[in-house]
């Protein structure tokens, strides 16, 4: 058995091989513009950011936050623009926690092809976390994750967004 087929998302094998991912130049751009050949799950937007639901979420409510302005790297980005990405992603962490009440989180950015990035647009991904998930033994031996789909949880997830901002 692979442990590396155990850290995968089932349903993304077709977009990964390109099978299934839109033909656009930036899909998080396609995003930010609201292009309809691309499938958004946008649950928030100011003038800096904007926080998608993952298409292949690893639990309910996984959301990534990207910036408006295309950059592939934090250090192309200037002080504003870093510290509005924290801002983000601390709003998105508190949404989720009214929404799902998770554990903890897993906060994280894949960089580069050599990190596993499969979007070239800076992107952070924000991963609640729970006590009741398969651990690292669990997997490895054998057990899987089965999510549902995002569009499930959208609503709740936009809406956690909306009161977040009101407090």
């Amino acid at each position: 058995m692979e442990f590396e087929s155990y850290l995968w998302v089932p349903t993304k094998a077709g977009y990964v091989k390109g099978d299934e991912k839109p033909k656009v130049d930036c899909i998080l751009c396609s995003i930010r513009d609201q292009d309809p050949r691309v499938r958004s799950l946008e649950v928030w937007r100011d003038e800096s950011n904007i926080a998608v639901l993952n298409l292949y979420p690893y639990n309910p409510g996984h959301v990534m936050i990207f910036p408006v302005r295309h950059v592939t790297r934090l250090s192309e980005m200037d002080g504003d623009e870093f510290e509005a990405l924290f801002d983000s992603i601390k709003l998105s962490i508190r949404a989720i926690e009214r929404a799902y009440s998770p554990d903890g989180f897993n906060v994280g950015f894949n960089i580069g092809e050599g990190s596993g990035a499969s979007i070239e647009h800076l992107h952070a991904h924000v991963v609640p976390r729970y006590k009741s998930e398969l651990g690292f033994i669990d997997i490895i031996g054998g057990g899987k994750i089965m999510v549902e789909d995002p569009e499930i949880y959208l609503d709740r997830v936009r809406e956690a967004f909306r009161e977040t901002l009101i407090e």
